[in-house]
């Protein structure tokens, strides 16, 4: 059988890679439910499993414990496999405070959340793309195991329109506000659509071009695919696919019978809050559900209609819920057909055992209270033991596999030979605290010394703290020494982390002071120096696997070494120390039979922010760069000259282009700002007039 990948690398396997790829491939023909590959950092785990999944020809599931994490990898599958389908499947708030109740204080807080559009449009990419093709890799988060809607209801709801089909111009629009596409008379967005006559634009949810349907004589006259910004006809196709704008998706039908399901259970949960004599639960519950059935059934939608899953999807109560593992292939016998990669398989899997817990937590007391009803329990992530049965074949991968996944593997491959020769940073103990008798003044100042050696030979400098706090005033403090720095840690919108490592991978700054996101997985080979700061204060951030994890960060450069500040020697840190030196002894020595010379790695710098980038701000960009010498010789005139071409652009109701002009005006004067800040006028020395 033909594999439908087609991997594309101007590398071959080396050093341990070959044995590691056969073996797995191996496990995955002998039907092992689970692998594992223990790569140490910098040995190509990731180029290894692109390797296994174009031997195995399977749609495959990579999951990592973070957004930036899973962001890298994606950007790392998609260099890999170019003219495969490679998405990225990730949580699509910027920003996520859940509902909660907090009996002590009796304070309610409501759910509040910022979605980042273009991740959702992103999200919808990756379930159409499961539903559409088989050379398919979804790299995600822990959103994978959320409730996500049913996939046989999403595919049920697609719209399929063709040129010739009868297909009036109401009926259109109907069938459009059906699968939740909102209408707009401004700029189009994904998931909206805008009416002109008998010439219905829709932006589908998952892409960045608009279709144009014409209504000639109650069919579908023609359909062009059209860019948005310029207006270019960029196809004609015969016929296109449109899926719904969001995953919960219900008929009328349907939704009458969870209205009337949901009416029910709200009835007998109210009778068991009179008996308990709990008043005020009842009267709360009975407002509440009451608002939310008659937003069902005025526009088939309302704010939290995912607690209410279980009814609109039919499930029975306790069932697992539909998650983006539904949306992967399957057998006949409903078992998996697909393979599961877990990256840093050490942090990703515990991550996992919690998440259930937690969530049910908090909505038993939403529950307890009279703020939902018991069905909303429902509305969960995946068990543990859900999640096992849902991944089919899963390898996990790590430099420091824990003892579950030593235990559930019927295979495990060892890479600890790295294709360029590289071998694990030097590793050196200095103190924490100051000896002024020996001249030394502690672990911030060393730092900032060791940090500046660095910096002169064109290195790149990672510092890891305790705490976010602690981040942030070491960054502060090193910009005070004249040092760029910038720090990053989980406060940070994913898209800005990534940013903010293609930044630091450029060289526009040279040291990123962080906690734990810079702890595994990450991939930076400029880094050539890596202090640990407090590396003795035992706990998680500091654990035999925290510690090997961070020292790995340095290895992925021939110049690499690591500074662990301590004043004594832990368990973790012996342990840790000890594997690295292991590793080291046996890298070398395979070095020095083969006649290797290390090689550090080279890394296009390049990021997934690259494909969010909006057509909007690609043409204030273009525009930018048209107007700069303008700018740069009378920038007055410039803003004069495009305040009226907004103006103009605005009364001809051409809200796109007036937006466009709007944001370059704005990026303008940011520019001319910064300039003058930069090279401020001359002061005029005043000179005082003498009396005679």
């Amino acid at each position: 059988m033909t594999s439908p990948f087609s991997l594309q690398s101007k590398y071959k396997p080396a050093g341990d890679q070959p044995g590691a790829i056969a073996s797995l491939v191996e496990g995955v023909h002998a039907r092992h439910d689970a692998q594992t590959l223990l790569g140490v950092t910098g040995s190509g785990k990731t180029f290894t499993m692109a390797n296994v999944i174009q031997q195995i020809g399977k749609p495959t599931l990579v999951i990592a414990h973070n957004k930036t994490l899973a962001a890298q990898l994606a950007q790392e599958y998609q260099e890999f496999f170019p003219d495969n389908a490679v998405h990225y499947f990730v949580s699509y708030y910027d920003y996520y405070q859940p509902e909660a109740y907090l009996p002590v204080s009796d304070t309610y807080i409501e759910k509040d959340a910022q979605i980042n559009a273009e991740i959702d449009r992103l999200r919808h990419a990756s379930t159409q793309a499961l539903l559409t093709r088989q050379d398919v890799i979804i790299v995600a988060s822990v959103s994978c195991i959320y409730g996500l809607g049913s996939p046989a209801e999403y595919e049920k709801k697609n719209m399929r329109l063709e040129v010739g089909m009868p297909m009036g111009r109401s009926e259109l629009l109907h069938k459009l506000v059906a699968v939740h596409f909102e209408r707009t008379n401004a700029d189009l967005n994904p998931g909206q659509f805008r009416s002109m006559g008998n010439r219905i634009e829709i932006m589908p949810i998952s892409e960045k071009f608009v279709f144009l349907i014409e209504i000639v004589g109650g069919t579908i006259g023609h359909i062009m695919k059209i860019n948005p910004v310029t207006l270019e006809i960029l196809e004609n196709p015969e016929a296109i696919f449109i899926f719904p704008a969001k995953h919960f998706v219900t008929n009328k039908e349907e939704q009458e019978m969870a209205i009337a399901s949901i009416r029910e259970e709200l009835k007998l949960r109210l009778a068991e809050l009179e008996a308990e004599g709990k008043l005020l639960e009842v009267e709360r519950l009975k407002r509440r559900t009451t608002y939310d059935l008659a937003m069902m059934q005025e526009i088939g939608y309302c704010n939290g209609i995912e607690n209410y899953s279980r009814h609109l999807s039919g499930k029975l109560p306790g069932e697992p819920p539909e998650t983006l593992l539904s949306y992967f292939p399957h057998k006949p016998d409903g078992t998996p057909d697909f393979v599961t990669i877990i990256d840093e398989s050490h942090g990703t899997l515990p991550e996992r055992r919690c998440m259930y817990a937690g969530d049910q937590s908090r909505k038993k007391t939403l529950v307890e209270f009279g703020f939902r009803l018991p069905s909303a329990l429902d509305n969960r992530p995946l068990r543990f033991e859900e999640f096992q049965e849902r991944i089919g074949q899963a390898i996990f991968t790590s430099a420091t596999p824990a003892d579950y996944e030593r235990e559930v593997s019927g295979n495990i491959a060892e890479q600890v030979i790295r294709p360029t020769g590289l071998v694990d940073p030097e590793v050196e103990i200095r103190g924490v605290l100051p000896k002024p008798e020996e001249g030394y003044e502690g672990q911030i100042q060393d730092f900032i010394i060791e940090t500046e050696k660095e910096i002169l030979t064109g290195g790149r400098v990672i510092a890891t703290t305790l705490t976010k706090k602690m981040a942030e005033d070491l960054s502060r403090f090193l910009k005070e020494k004249n040092i760029k720095a910038e720090y990053l840690h989980s406060d940070i919108k994913t898209i800005d982390r990534i940013k903010i490592l293609t930044q630091f991978r450029k060289g526009e700054f040279d040291c990123i002071v962080g906690v734990n996101l810079l702890r595994e997985g990450l991939d930076l080979p400029e880094v050539t120096f890596i202090g640990i700061l407090d590396a003795d204060k035992e706990g998680f951030l500091r654990s035999e696997t925290s510690l090997i994890q961070i020292i790995g960060r340095a290895a992925r450069n021939a110049k690499g070494r690591v500074i662990l500040y301590a004043d004594r020697m832990t368990g973790a840190m012996e342990r840790s120390l000890g594997e690295t030196s292991r590793r080291r002894t046996k890298q070398l020595a395979y070095n020095q039979e083969h006649g290797i010379t290390p090689m550090t790695i080279l890394k296009n710098i390049k990021d997934i922010t690259e494909q969010l980038d909006s057509d909007h701000d690609k043409a204030v960009r273009a525009n930018m760069a048209l107007d700069e010498e303008i700018f740069m010789n009378d920038p007055d005139k410039l803003f004069a000259l495009k305040n009226e071409e907004m103006e103009a652009a605005a009364k001809a109701l051409d809200f796109e282009t007036a937006a466009i002009i709007r944001d370059e005006i704005r990026s303008l004067e940011a520019k001319l700002a910064k300039k003058r800040k930069e090279n401020p006028a001359p002061k005029i020395k005043k000179i005082k007039a003498k009396r005679h």
